[in-house]
């Protein structure tokens, strides 16, 4: 640690006489004389018992204040709220999922401008967490750091590995009599051992590494497990750096710039990361002013390989990723390859090259989470963004793993998911078919639900290589197949979408980053003609107030 002044904001909130009632309150909580010159830094903590994914954060916390105030900080812990996506799923509670990432985000600038703190170390678990705090960060733009809370270990039945995915894709082949019911119960009963994040590469993985990448978390601690001691120790560490990122005066504008981003991105195909990844990068860059668009995706996909073979597609998780040599590991061989901008800084001061200067060049030969440069799993990446008259704004599709790249079917139609759920476990789908999901976008569901019910259903069936679904709502980052989601324009905005009917002849096509509706521009002309908007499903709340403000998907589904 140098010795810099530290540069206090907090000083307008503690200073002079003037000040006096503010130091007052300040005693009241536990402040002495000598702590008033102290970077107040708040600490966010997402700590929950409605869920594995948060449950361990207030032991973190605690480890988190320690070392604050053992580097010379005065930490403030408060809460936000959270939403766990894997206990909401399916329900009418899964609209509160994508609208909890800007709760989280107006959460966070809320408590750390009304207090004028130096700087803000956030933990959370869960997939909005990430990008809520990392947003509120980026607007504020004073000193933060992410800790994520670790990733939850692989359950285990009859030999396989379990993930949160397991239970929902065996309700599909307990119903169509594929699954015994001892195998049913067995999985659901141990499919989460610990506390932690859903372990495959899904969304809440897939935003710790991509933070990783940007520079916004420390090295190696996006795929630590929550319940082993690495974790703790690492959360200490953070909040070391970010006490000397206030000494130093470093932001998180200065970090999340346009290269880092892209630095992020790269890795989340090299991981074959979630869909969700796209979207969630949209709103950071939004919160950071930096010029970023839907198709910059698809121009980082076409020259990063997926490296790593990981579920819910591959066969290994999070924590055997972390063995194999974790984010670091990744990085260092994209960096060799020249995919990676190796003077974007980080939270540390390191630029990425100095980071990555002690990696191993090659992943270890005693393993094969990581391939080689020279042997990946595909060529190229994973997410793509398609376009044709039924997303003209795009929508993201995962392309990587697929037998039939190419499926021209006709529409089944539904106007939520519940209905289109119904229709999957009565058996009214059949080989060749495009389910259609709509009115579930960021305006229309609102809130734009994961589909993980209906696409593991679709799995559980044995369709998932013969049925195609699209939809405007999200996909889980456990969510694989054939499946399309973020159509943009959404139904409610009268997007194309909105005007398929059952029958129509929809083509999803992969290698042409195609998403066509087969019938004619007149044709089209005359049902947008006649088409009316349906009324809001809520008039008043927080899901009203988020239709009312939410861009389009292509944009982020941003609120301000």
């Amino acid at each position: 640690m140098n010795d810099k002044p530290l540069n206090s904001r907090s000083r307008t909130i503690t200073a002079g006489v003037a000040r006096s009632p503010n130091r007052a309150m300040l005693r009241a909580v536990g402040f002495t004389d000598a702590d008033f010159d102290k970077p107040i830094v708040g600490l966010a903590s997402g700590h929950s018992t409605m869920n594995p994914c948060n449950a361990g954060i207030g032991e973190l916390a605690r480890r988190a204040e320690a070392a604050l105030r053992a580097a010379g900080a005065m930490p403030q812990i408060f809460g936000f709220p959270t939403v766990t996506d894997g206990i909401s799923m399916g329900t009418e509670g899964m609209k509160y999922s994508l609208v909890s990432r800007e709760v989280i985000a107006d959460s966070i600038e809320t408590a750390v401008q009304s207090q004028c703190m130096d700087g803000v170390l956030a933990i959370g678990g869960c997939d909005k967490n990430m990008p809520g705090a990392l947003i509120a960060m980026l607007r504020m733009n004073v000193p933060g750091i992410f800790c994520y809370a670790g990733t939850i270990k692989p359950g285990c039945w009859k030999g396989e590995a379990l993930t949160i995915v397991s239970p929902f894709e065996a309700v599909g082949a307990y119903t169509a009599g594929r699954m015994a019911k001892e195998d049913f119960e067995g999985i659901e009963k141990n499919a989460c051992p610990t506390f932690g994040a859903c372990g495959g590469m899904y969304t809440a993985n897939t935003m710790s590494s991509a933070f990783e990448a940007l520079g916004m978390s420390l090295p190696s601690s996006s795929t630590m497990a929550c319940p082993d001691a690495e974790k703790s120790d690492s959360v200490a560490d953070s909040a070391r750096a970010l006490v000397e990122a206030i000494r130093l005066g470093l932001k998180p504008r200065d970090i999340v710039t346009r290269k880092s981003i892209e630095n992020a991105v790269a890795v989340i195909m090299a991981i074959g990361g979630s869909t969700n990844a796209v979207l969630h990068f949209l709103a950071i860059a939004h919160a950071a002013k930096v010029k970023w668009s839907i198709d910059d995706y698809e121009r980082i996909r076409r020259k990063v390989p997926v490296l790593c073979d990981l579920k819910p597609s591959g066969k290994y998780v999070a924590t055997d990723l972390h063995q194999a040599g974790g984010i670091p590991q990744v990085m260092r061989m994209l960096l060799d390859a020249g995919l990676l901008h190796g003077d974007c800084i980080a939270i540390t001061g390191k630029t990425v090259a100095e980071t990555l200067k002690d990696v191993p060049r090659r992943p270890r030969a005693d393993q094969d989470v990581i391939r080689p440069m020279e042997r990946p799993l595909y060529p190229h990446g994973h997410l793509a963004i398609l376009k044709g008259n039924l997303a003209p704004e795009g929508c993201v599709a995962k392309i990587t793993g697929l037998k039939k790249p190419v499926i021209t079917g006709p529409a089944k139609v539904y106007d939520s998911e519940d209905a289109a759920m119904a229709a999957i476990l009565a058996d009214r789908i059949k080989p060749g078919d495009v389910i259609v999901i709509r009115y579930e976008g960021p305006k229309g569901g609102p809130g734009m639900r994961e589909m993980l019910a209906p696409t593991s259903a679709i799995i559980g069936k044995g369709l998932g290589e013969s049925v195609g679904l699209i939809t405007d709502g999200r996909f889980s980052g456990g969510t694989w197949g054939m499946v399309v989601g973020h159509v943009a324009p959404e139904a409610a905005a009268g997007g194309v979408i909105a005007l398929v009917k059952n029958g129509d002849s929809i083509t999803i096509d992969a290698t042409r980053r195609l998403l066509q509706l087969n019938v004619p521009e007149k044709e089209l002309a005359k049902r947008r003609k006649a088409w009316k908007p349906k009324k809001p499903k809520y008039t008043r709340g927080v899901l009203a107030k988020f239709a009312q403000l939410v861009s389009t998907a292509s944009k982020g589904a941003v609120t301000d």
